[in-house]
């Protein structure tokens, strides 16, 4: 049973039309996993505890994941330790087809609403899990954060300068990776259901995501190769590659390790005599002298600005990109000609902007969802919807059972 917004997608671009998904998700990984299906058209109704989602309490940033994950959803507020507040999240499963949770671990088991006993009641509903550890190995009781998926991945490990502490990622790369990845999974099971008429459990760990983040790294390192580790910028193989080079205004970052764009490079600076330089003849020995190399980097580059030294370089075929602030960013042709800015409205006139979906599906406008609701806002609607009159729904408010 579908529930439509009055600002819903046009049908071309809502494929998900008619799915509906319950969110039980807190913070980013779970709401980014259903937020993206309410992009594809998808009605999302997202169940909240009576005081919100745990993300509406931890400040400014905690703000910022409930507007940037959870636009386009309907919000029902519920004691699910009730008996009452059970029974209508029921009622909300029974005309669901996704389930989608990632609470600490055995919480939804606690309140019977696991995937096996979901699963069991519903046959055809797809249930995911995200967890931070996932729920075969010892770790499986242990709550996960992305950060800690960062540090036993070992991505921390290869992140940051060679001569200080492993650093973390500058975002919270690992959540929003199992939220895409979740939305994958689901609907490769929506087709599948196609086909079977049956629904599938679903599990999405931080820990797998996070390595699968690195797998060419791993590739690497399984198939007999030496064990990474911190170099700050570059790459341990391939010179000169992801190098930060100091412009005249700032940093840009360049790859031209592949002997035909090294090439390129010594021209477009006009220093083609490093073609031939016995340091520099081969990726191999650029990688051997890559301190000498950086020095001839920054002497080539840093008296153009960081935008004319990348217009320089694309010119020349050579990958390359200006390290930009966010305010600059916002600013970047590209960046605006590609739409995916898009503004959240709210019903009561406000609205913010955000981030839409980083593709399109055919020719149409990017969807652009409505802002994040607030708690417990469609709660009355929804219980209306599934047959509570005003005097029931004011008794369960009066019992805190909704808030």
């Amino acid at each position: 049973m579908s529930y439509p917004r009055e600002n819903a997608s046009p049908a071309s671009a809502s494929p998900l039309a008619g799915i509906t998904v319950i969110d039980l998700g807190q913070y980013i990984a779970g709401p980014g996993a259903t937020m993206a299906l309410a992009e594809l058209g998808a009605t999302v109704i997202k169940i909240e505890p009576l005081t919100g989602d745990q993300a509406r309490h931890v400040g400014r940033y905690g703000e910022a994941m409930v507007r940037a994950y959870n636009r386009g959803k309907r919000s029902i507020a519920l004691d699910l330790k009730s008996e009452s507040g059970r029974e209508i999240a029921w009622r909300l499963i029974a005309q669901c087809d996704v389930v989608v949770q990632n609470l600490r671990p055995g919480a939804v088991d606690k309140l019977g609403l696991g995937p096996a006993q979901v699963r069991a009641r519903h046959p055809r509903v797809i249930y995911l899990s995200i967890s931070g550890f996932g729920g075969g190995g010892p770790s499986s009781e242990r709550s996960g954060y992305d950060i800690a998926a960062q540090a036993e991945s070992g991505l921390m490990f290869v992140t940051g300068e060679a001569d200080r502490p492993p650093q973390k990622v500058g975002v919270p790369i690992v959540d929003a990776a199992a939220a895409d990845l979740g939305a994958q999974a689901i609907l490769a099971a929506l087709y599948g259901r196609e086909c079977s008429g049956v629904g599938e459990t679903l599990e999405v760990s931080l820990l797998e995501t996070a390595l699968h983040l690195q797998a060419a790294t791993w590739c690497d390192y399984l198939g007999g190769g030496p064990e990474p580790t911190r170099i700050g910028h570059g790459q341990p193989h391939n010179a000169p590659a992801a190098e930060v080079v100091a412009t005249l205004d700032g940093h840009i970052v360049l790859s031209a390790y592949a002997e035909d764009h090294w090439k390129r490079f010594c021209r477009a600076v006009g220093r083609e005599a490093l073609v031939h330089d016995p340091r520099f003849c081969s990726n191999a020995q650029r990688v051997a002298h890559r301190a000498e190399l950086r020095q001839v980097l920054d002497e080539c580059l840093s008296a153009y600005t960081s935008e004319a030294a990348v217009a320089l370089l694309s010119q020349h075929q050579i990958v390359a990109g200006a390290v930009r602030r966010y305010r600059d960013v916002l600013t970047n042709a590209d960046v605006i000609a590609s739409g995916i800015l898009v503004e959240a409205a709210s019903d009561d006139g406000g609205g913010y902007r955000a981030l839409g979906l980083p593709y399109r599906l055919g020719d149409g406008r990017r969807p652009a969802p409505a802002a994040a609701p607030a708690c417990g806002a469609d709660g009355a609607e929804l219980l209306a919807g599934l047959g509570y009159s005003p005097d029931e729904v004011a008794a369960l408010r009066e019992a805190g059972v909704v808030a």
